[in-house]
């Protein structure tokens, strides 16, 4: 064996060693599409449109990325496992509502506010995950049933008005600036290391990655699937709920029109994107940070460039089924090799 293999590694040294190597390993990389795309899309952006790469432009820019990659990282998180949540965007929205409300309204101090809301955010995924592991209902059913009602409470509690008076703690989150960079965004990148550090670096974020490509692999090799699928659906909650503070702290009111609306698909298409298969078990940080990145980019983009807002919607359809038929494409791709 040692005879056989040391030819290969001289002749790969004669051929240019290192430099092959890294450059073999970064198009092998699945999110280095992404990222090229997101670096394509930037560049003739920016080169059409001065302003587009204006700081005021990336500023935005960043506060809306904060937004969406904060309930894109909650939503892959429950892709990975095999699942889904369809109630990232309307829990968003209603968790805006009850911040207001429990805030102006039921007159709790701001950070008390944030931790009841949060408290029933986790409730909630605590029952998508009770009901999926425990009930065996559809993720699908029980998160469509949660986006319905919460749509529904919103509604409810404002009867279509906005919430005034709130706070000054949800504006210095949602408006503060560290060194012209905004704050949501510092804290997008702050969740997203974190969940980036406990899937590649720690035991029970491989067991997400187990649980979700095999389960009954995972079930036979001793891993609580159930512990790992819940715990996902109330971190997706809470990442919802975390993205209503900021949300709120920029809006400046309590608002139920529009808060939220769509914004699932927004974080289903940037996952899958990013390379997470809607089967669940493949994905990694970093392309769900890229493809919430091209996504913003895109939305950006037909903004800067005057288009009519009513297109906005065709094109992120259209983005999301190319990024699911790839995906199933990849998925019968890698079926066929192994």
């Amino acid at each position: 064996m040692t005879t056989s293999t040391a030819p290969v590694k001289a002749a790969g040294d004669a051929d240019g060693g290192p430099r092959t190597s890294l450059a073999r390993r970064l198009l092998q990389t699945p999110e280095v599409g992404v990222v090229a795309a997101c670096v394509v899309v930037f560049t003739a952006l920016a080169l059409d449109k001065s302003t587009f790469a204006s700081a005021v432009n990336l500023q935005g820019m960043g506060f809306d990325l904060a937004q969406y990659g904060l309930i894109a990282i909650g939503e892959s998180l429950v892709i990975l496992t095999g699942g889904i949540d369809l109630s990232v965007g309307a829990l968003l929205g209603t968790s805006v509502i009850l911040m207001s409300w429990f805030n102006v309204r039921a007159g709790l101090p701001p950070v008390l506010a944030i931790l009841v809301t949060l408290a029933i955010c986790g409730t909630v995924g605590l029952i998508h995950g009770l009901a999926v592991t425990r009930l065996k209902m559809p993720p699908f059913v029980v998160t469509l049933v949660t986006y319905t009602v919460a749509q529904g409470v919103t509604l409810a509690i404002t009867s279509g008005t906005s919430i005034t008076g709130i706070g000054g703690t949800f504006s210095n989150l949602g408006q503060t600036y560290v060194a012209q960079i905004p704050l949501p965004l510092i804290l997008f990148a702050v969740v997203a290391v974190a969940a980036w550090f406990f899937l590649e670096r720690t035991y029970p974020g491989r067991q997400v990655y187990a649980v979700g490509g095999n389960p009954e692999a995972a079930r036979l090799a001793g891993i609580r699937g159930d512990r790992r699928i819940i715990s996902m659906y109330v971190t997706s909650s809470l990442l919802s709920g975390f993205a209503g503070i900021l949300v709120l702290g920029r809006m400046g009111v309590g608002s139920a029109s529009g808060v939220g609306v769509g914004w699932e698909l927004s974080a289903i298409a940037a996952a899958v994107i990013g390379g997470v298969s809607l089967v669940g078990g493949q994905g990694r940080i970093l392309g769900i940070v890229a493809g919430t990145i091209l996504l913003e980019l895109i939305n950006n983009g037909l903004t800067t460039l005057q288009i009519n807002s009513n297109y906005t919607n065709i094109v992120l359809g259209c983005v999301l089924g190319i990024a699911i038929t790839a995906d199933r494409l990849r998925a019968r791709s890698v079926a066929k090799h192994t």
